[in-house]
């Protein structure tokens, strides 16, 4: 993902720290007239009111003499001049993670809070999520004529990407782990996974795909765990076809093997249908991945045909509430009757919860109040490359 094309406004009084901030910019190939500075609120309004165009990403300290970064936010807001924001700050984590909450009220989409003193690093991971917001706000399901082999040369030339939505605990917001997303990367445009997959598996790649983004995935935790010391657990979707080889968990044993990983980090997410197209032969591949140690998760649960009896037979680790369910819970009494159901389903099944589609604080109050275990969503994040997780991580902050 090209960070050259950025346009970036520094807002910061203090000389110093806003030459090392330009010069970081500069490393990052982002210079010249995109690379914008001022040296406090008044003067970044009246540079960016003179600009054709906002630039992408604006970052501002909050402590600044005359106008401080509170009030150069909501100014920021009032006359939509900016795409994005980031903090700059060695100011109390509380009160920052305040002024985030105030941004986003306000219709601003904030990056999250870096903390002083600014690193090359934490730069290039805070551009790194702007560029996956931004990829993720244009419309990647947009429908896209694919010419015949086209998608097994992408497969081969590595455009074929893992994206990385993150998972934390209800109860204390403590992340645990990534569900590894697909993504095409078709050249200057992100094609989301409901417009090739489908035609994937009608060409028999399904296997093919899962396999790159396994091994994809692999790489990016292990490189998280030296680089940044981020232990995360790795949720991934398996092709259902996956289930009809009884070499299967062999091969996925090998493949994290190979990666300096143990099945035990990875969690394999299966739908109900896939689960139920071959039942017996199904059952003895899933039984084989648990004694190896893999997590196996049934997805998006309560949108297929499962009976309770075969869910009692299959060993499943976690049960993960379809994103439908869980955003209309609280006005739908039927999709709450759903969501509450299948807490409790967990429950007695000793099955970890995970909610999908969490974007609301009212929708992680609702699940927090019934005993949901995990959260998924754009409240905690989008999807985002690899190179921006740090980032997402240090962003994060647990709803009050």
């Amino acid at each position: 993902m090209d960070l050259t094309e950025l346009r970036v406004l520094v807002v910061e009084d203090h000389g110093f720290q806003r030459a090392i901030a330009l010069r970081l910019l500069a490393e990052l190939g982002i210079e010249g007239d995109r690379a914008l500075q001022a040296a406090d609120g008044a003067s970044a309004l009246a540079l960016l009111q003179r600009q054709a165009e906002p630039p992408d990403v604006v970052l501002v300290d909050l402590d600044m003499p005359g106008m401080d970064g509170i009030e150069f936010i909501t100014h920021l807001a009032q006359r939509r001049l900016v795409r994005s924001i980031a903090l700059v700050s060695a100011l109390d984590p509380a009160l920052l993670n305040t002024v985030n909450v105030m941004a986003r009220a306000y219709g601003l989409r904030m990056l999250g809070v870096i903390e002083k003193p600014l690193t090359v690093d934490k730069l290039r991971s805070l551009l790194l999520a702007h560029r996956a917001q931004d990829w993720t706000d244009r419309d990647i399901d947009a429908p896209v004529e694919i010419a015949p082999g086209e998608l097994g040369a992408a497969l081969e030339n590595g455009d074929i990407l893992p994206w990385f939505q993150l998972q934390v605990e209800l109860g204390n917001g403590k992340p645990i782990g990534v569900e590894a997303l697909a993504r095409w990367q078709r050249g200057d445009r992100m094609v989301g996974p409901l417009q090739f997959i489908p035609q994937m598996e009608r060409e028999g790649l399904a296997r093919a795909l899962t396999d790159s983004i396994l091994a994809q995935a692999c790489e990016w935790r292990q490189r998280w765990l030296r680089d940044h010391g981020l232990k995360l657990a790795m949720a991934i979707n398996v092709s259902p076809t996956a289930l009809a080889d009884p070499g299967v968990a062999d091969h996925y044993e090998e493949l994290v093997g190979a990666h300096g990983m143990s099945p035990e980090d990875v969690v394999l997410e299966i739908t109900e249908s896939s689960v139920l197209a071959d039942f017996a032969r199904g059952l003895g591949v899933m039984a084989r991945l648990r004694l190896k140690g893999f997590g196996l998760s049934i997805d998006d649960f309560g949108v297929g045909y499962s009976s309770l009896a075969q869910l009692s037979q299959i060993p499943f680790t976690e049960l993960k509430i379809d994103r439908g369910f869980v955003a209309d819970a609280q006005k739908n009494s039927r999709h709450r009757a759903v969501v509450e159901a299948s807490l409790e389903l967990a429950r007695k099944l000793h099955l970890a919860s995970v909610a999908e589609g969490v974007e609301t604080e009212a929708e992680w109050q609702f699940l927090a109040e019934r005993g949901c275990g995990l959260a998924q969503g754009f409240l905690i994040s989008r999807p985002v490359p690899g190179e921006a997780i740090p980032s997402v991580l240090a962003c994060w902050r647990r709803p009050h």
